[in-house]
């Protein structure tokens, strides 16, 4: 095995992880650093410990993109338990109370969930992370604190019905960032009459990425083990082909020297206002940037070989 430096490599690039249940994103994405022995590594949005499925990990520079690609549209398939009502709304939590579960048809249940396909008010889960008064909501939950919460606009852009039974259905749920699965399972559950909680989730893709591009935490060791840490550099994917739907913006040698220095600069494109890709004459990606309708370029995240 290769032997590994104490500052990690300069190894950039995103793998894309299939994440098993039971762990958390956290846990994933140290040992993923380990694995490379990357000296910068983030993920682009936790997943439930619960939960499996897509969790790319930028390495390098390709964590300046984390922010970005955490905006991403989501996909999930998720299963449903009814009558029963748990803490977190999953099956690691405790149970609140159990309801009855009323007879229902398929279309029955394709009704209910049509109310919530387009723009929707969602109000966050207690056990989640974000903060309140600076502690995450989860560390209150578990305390038996319930706070309030105010609702957050979503868009659910499409809810597909899988399967269902008399107590429980599956889903795929194509959704914008901020979607709380948990919660939307639950509040497809009320209008059921009854109640309910997430057995099985997976995400199925994020940001352009899907389970064809996944690869389990066992098959990078076992890579590792086999071939040396520099194997799985062929793994990666390119930081640049995460932001596909931005436009791509080609620099000549002094205006990639001017953006290098921070510099605005302007360029010869057609004026669109938007986030942007920048390639130098090699065709390199030297980070990301923004353009104005008056065709100013402003450097945002630029990577190391920016400045070489």
């Amino acid at each position: 095995m290769a032997r590994r430096n104490k500052k990690g490599r300069d190894v950039t690039g995103i793998v894309i992880i299939d994440k098993p249940t039971g762990q958390s994103s956290n846990h994933i994405l140290q040992r993923v650093k380990r694995l490379f022995d990357a000296k910068k590594a983030g993920h682009t949005g936790s997943l439930d410990p619960l939960a499996t499925g897509v969790l790319p990990v930028c390495l390098g520079d390709a964590t300046k993109l984390s922010s970005y690609l955490l905006d991403a549209d989501k996909q999930y398939h998720v299963t449903c338990q009814l009558g029963i009502i748990t803490d977190s709304g999953d099956a690691d939590g405790n149970v609140l109370e159990e309801l009855p579960i009323p007879e229902f048809t398929e279309s029955t249940l394709n009704k209910v969930i049509q109310q919530f396909i387009g723009e929707i008010d969602q109000v966050p889960p207690m056990f989640s992370a974000l903060k309140h008064q600076g502690q995450p909501l989860y560390k209150l939950a578990r305390q038996g604190i319930d706070v309030e919460r105010k609702a957050r606009r979503i868009t659910i852009y499409e809810i597909q019905l899988l399967d269902y039974q008399k107590q429980s259905f599956t889903l795929s749920v194509r959704c914008s960032k901020g979607t709380y699965i948990r919660t939307l399972v639950e509040d497809i559950s009320h209008a059921l009459g009854t109640g309910g909680h997430v057995t099985m989730l997976r995400r199925t893709a994020v940001a352009g990425y899907d389970l064809s591009d996944a690869i389990t935490l066992t098959s990078l060791q076992e890579k590792s083990d086999k071939q040396g840490i520099t194997a799985l550099d062929e793994l990666l994917q390119q930081a640049e082909d995460a932001l596909p739907d931005w436009p791509s913006i080609q620099l000549d040698e002094e205006g990639t020297k001017n953006i290098s220095f921070g510099r605005s600069i302007s360029v010869h494109e057609p004026f669109i206002s938007a986030n942007v890709r920048l390639f130098n004459v090699n065709n390199e990606c030297i980070g990301l940037g923004e353009m104005s309708a008056e065709g100013v370029v402003e450097p945002k995240s630029l990577f190391a070989n920016a400045v070489d």
